[in-house]
């Protein structure tokens, strides 16, 4: 065989060899790079992280905690808070609290990471506008991808509206410096949240002050799992169709419900009928459509307003 025949198949093998291990460090790098932008995605949908400006020289604190809950047959929930900016520096002075929930699938931290709340409450802080509240952001399910629908659900341990309703704001005014009254309370939630924001306003109609809905919707879904094999409990869980027995409490304790719907969004049929029906019953609110569609870039934009709707409202102490 000729030195220069297996000379150059050695080259070819080197070269072939060469190129593999090439190819596997560069699909390593690859799956890295994919899995930390997958990774970021999830944490900020594609927007950058949450940063305060350089204007904001006070600034809120996270805190991450647990509420076992009866109505969930003792099972202990994640629950996110977020302190206003001076929370800690006036310790005789109690703060309003605004509840969050978040959609499906979803997750509490949200709120502050892809909708940044906690970086808005911190520029409005600093420009001096609205007031200081608690956020209050609490894990609605059983796994991410697991859909209990902020409802209380035919099955035993399954009460998530009365978790949030009872168990949770006891445990809040309970830790925290709340107003513990209706006066100091809001509640808001985006898509599968926002319908859950306005369903439990409805199931307790002297619980929250404030109502939010971000493109949400006032028809349940037909989950048998959560609503009964023949879906008995869809009716009672309808906004659309128990806001006419809750109206009468809904007006004596002055609840107001503030909501939107992205133009092209769907949903925006039931959120128009819903808003027909407040102002039938006399019940005070106001709806809103903006240009877009059921999106993060939507329920982002609007972070501010959302936010100092609740801020204006509520008792502070």
């Amino acid at each position: 065989m000729s030195p220069f025949r297996s000379s150059g198949r050695y080259r070819v093998r080197v070269f072939f060899v060469s190129a593999l291990a090439l190819a596997a460090v560069f699909l390593a790098v690859g799956f890295v790079g994919v899995g930390r932008y997958g990774k970021n995605y999830w944490l900020y949908r594609g927007f950058p992280p949450p940063t305060d400006p350089g204007y904001v020289k006070q600034r809120g604190k996270e805190e991450r905690i647990a509420v076992t809950s009866a109505a969930l047959a003792g099972r202990s929930q994640q629950v996110y808070v977020y302190l206003p900016p001076g929370y800690s520096g006036h310790p005789t002075k109690r703060y309003p609290v605004l509840y969050l929930l978040h959609g499906f699938p979803g997750r509490p931290l949200a709120f502050l990471l892809t909708v940044r709340l906690g970086i808005v409450e911190d520029e409005l802080y600093a420009k001096g506008k609205g007031q200081p509240v608690i956020l209050v952001m609490p894990f609605g399910s059983t796994g991410t991808f697991t859909d209990k629908e902020w409802a209380d659900g035919v099955g035993t341990g399954e009460e998530w509206a009365t978790f949030v309703s009872r168990d949770l704001v006891e445990a809040i005014d309970a830790r925290f410096r709340t107003v513990a009254a209706p006066a100091g309370r809001a509640i808001a939630g985006l898509s599968e949240g926002g319908y859950g924001a306005v369903n439990i306003a409805l199931h307790n109609p002297g619980e929250f002050k404030v109502v939010e809905s971000w493109s949400g919707y006032e028809r349940a879904a037909h989950i048998r799992s959560i609503f009964g094999r023949d879906l008995e409990s869809v009716a009672a869980n309808s906004p659309l169709d128990t806001l006419r027995a809750a109206s009468p409490e809904l007006r004596h304790a002055h609840v107001y419900l503030w909501f939107y719907s992205g133009q092209d969004d769907p949903l925006h049929v039931q959120n128009r009928e819903f808003a027909a029906e407040l102002k039938r019953l006399h019940v005070a609110h106001r709806y809103l459509v903006f240009r877009g569609g059921h999106n993060w870039a939507l329920w982002r934009g609007q972070a501010t307003r959302e936010l100092l709707v609740v801020m204006t409202r509520l008792t502070h102490a």
